[in-house]
């Protein structure tokens, strides 16, 4: 059976599965997305899961055991064009699968390349705005295997979220010499950027740290 489950969180704050109609999907996509996704699902007969926020995935693929459908879950967390590009990884994999099995590796250079041209395809139908258009272009020719991977891209993607929190920002958003605090409360100064990680000092101690540029923290203002 070809549908949409959205996990939603009951007064017990249990999870339970409830169906809808393909129809429902059209609220986590962007505008013009949703013929063409609806498309592949129904060629391919995929199960989708719409799920609560999960830290360590964005998105997941299941191929089918014993006659199921393909399965693929998305948080719907995501704004819409995060929630598309994510489709589309596992839609990748969903591909990857249907022409190799599980005979390569699951980001390898067949999964590399059936992602890449849905993304092309995504690209060509004027559905990205410019700034994000443009960063896929870079993930078409080489896409990475996880989101912390597209730290450009996500950066992105992040001026399109729906909530904004008031007094965080992305490390590699924040000025050299800027102070910011991490979840367990310590406090850092960003000192400078190596590669693709970020330099930053813990005040306390002087101990050097690197941080991935899309970590998010709490702006300390400096007492001057």
């Amino acid at each position: 059976m070809v549908g949409l489950k959205v996990k939603k969180t009951h007064k017990l704050n249990r999870l339970a599965k409830v169906e809808h109609p393909l129809q429902a999907l059209k609220a986590y996509l962007p505008e013009g997305a949703f013929e063409p996704v609806l498309a592949l699902i129904h060629r391919y007969k995929v199960h989708l899961t719409v799920t609560k926020a999960r830290k360590s995935v964005l998105g997941d693929y299941r191929h089918p055991v014993m006659g199921a459908n393909h399965k693929i879950s998305v948080n719907g967390n995501l704004n819409p064009f995060e929630f598309l590009i994510t489709l589309l990884h596992e839609l990748g994999h969903l591909l990857c699968y249907e022409e190799h099995k599980n005979r390569v590796e699951p980001h390898g250079k067949e999964w590399k390349y059936l992602y890449g041209l849905l993304l092309a395809d995504f690209i060509q139908r004027d559905i990205f705005p410019n700034d994000i258009k443009q960063s896929l272009q870079k993930t078409v020719m080489n896409p990475a295997a996880t989101a912390n991977g597209e730290t450009a891209l996500l950066l992105v993607l992040r001026k399109y979220d729906m909530v904004k929190k008031e007094g965080m920002a992305f490390v590699a958003h924040l000025p050299e010499g800027a102070l910011f605090e991490t979840e367990k409360g310590k406090v850092f100064k960003k000192i400078k950027k190596r590669r693709i990680r970020i330099e930053c000092v813990e005040v306390a101690t002087g101990h050097v740290y690197s941080f991935s540029g899309l970590s998010e923290v709490r702006i300390v203002k400096s007492a001057e």
